[in-house]
C-alpha cells in the first residue's frame, strides 16, 4: 500500500471574504466528485503547498474534515496568482470508492546508460510520463526507468519494460518507446567553392573603369585650365586697350 498525504479541511462560509481569507494564511478551495456535492472549503496555505509538492496532480491525497469523514481525493487544478506565483484556489476532485482510477504519472531516469557513457550515444527521452489505473490507496506517485539497460546504440526501452506494483494496469501499448539512444554525428559544414575568375575578371573590370575615370579627369582638368589661361590673356587685351 503507498503511503498517502493527508489534509486538514475546514467548511468555508462563500459569503466570507476572499483577501482577508488568505490574508490569514488560508486558501479558499473546493471539493467534488461523481457521490459529492461540491463543497467549499478552506485549507492552511503552508500545508497545501507541502503537499502539492509531493502529491503532484497524480497522486491521492486524504482530505480530512472535523467531524472525521475522509475523502480520498486528487488535485485537479490550482489558480495561481499571475505576479506572485502563489496558489489562490485549489479544486479537489473525490474518487468514488471501490472504483479505479486513471492518472498520468511522472517518468523518473536512474542509472548510468553504458551506450552514453561509452560509445557517445544521445539519450532520448521519447515519453516524460505514462498512464496507469489503480485503486487510490495504490497509485504510486513516479514510475522509475533504469536508462543502464541501453548498452549499445540500438537499444530501446519500452512501456513493458516499467516495473510497475501488481496492482496498478498499465493503460498506454506495452509496446511504445519510452527511451532509446541516437548516434552522435558530427555536423559536416559545406563551403561553397569560390570562382576565382569571376573574381579576377571584376577586379580588371573595376581597374579599367578607375583608368577611364582618371583618364576623364585629366582631360577635364586640362581643359579647365586652358580655359583659365584664355580668359586671362583676353584680360590683358581689354586692359591694353584701354
Amino acid at each position: 500500500m503507498v503511503f498517502m498525504l493527508s489534509l486538514t479541511i475546514e467548511k468555508r462560509n462563500v459569503s466570507g471574504k476572499l483577501d482577508a481569507l488568505r490574508a490569514s494564511g488560508k486558501l479558499p478551495a473546493v471539493f467534488y466528485g461523481p457521490k459529492e456535492i461540491s463543497t467549499p472549503i478552506v485549507i492552511s496555505l503552508v500545508e497545501f503547498k507541502k503537499v502539492w509538492k509531493k502529491a503532484g496532480e497524480s497522486s491521492v491525497i486524504i482530505l480530512k474534515d472535523e467531524k472525521g469523514n475522509e475523502h480520498e481525493a486528487l488535485i485537479h487544478e490550482v489558480d495561481l496568482h499571475p505576479l506572485t506565483g502563489e496558489p489562490r484556489h485549489a479544486d479537489f476532485y473525490v474518487i468514488e470508492k471501490g472504483k479505479k482510477v486513471q492518472v498520468a504519472i511522472q517518468l523518473t531516469f536512474t542509472g548510468v546508460s553504458p551506450a552514453v557513457k561509452d560509445l557517445g550515444g544521445i539519450l532520448v527521452k521519447v515519453r516524460r510520463e505514462i498512464e496507469i489505473e489503480a485503486a487510490p490507496r495504490d497509485l504510486p506517485h513516479e514510475a522509475i526507468v533504469d536508462i543502464s539497460k541501453l548498452a549499445t546504440l540500438t537499444d530501446t526501452i519500452h512501456a513493458r519494460d516499467i516495473v510497475l506494483p501488481k496492482s496498478v494496469d498499465l493503460k498506454i501499448d506495452p509496446d511504445e518507446v519510452i527511451a532509446s539512444i541516437a548516434e552522435a554525428k558530427e555536423e559536416i559544414i559545406e563551403v561553397a567553392p569560390v570562382d576565382l575568375s569571376a573574381i579576377e575578371v571584376e577586379t580588371k573590370g573595376k581597374e579599367a573603369k578607375e583608368d577611364e575615370t582618371f583618364a576623364g579627369e585629366g582631360v577635364k582638368n586640362s581643359e579647365a585650365k586652358a580655359d583659365v589661361t584664355k580668359s586671362g590673356g583676353q584680360n590683358k587685351i581689354q586692359e591694353a586697350k584701354k
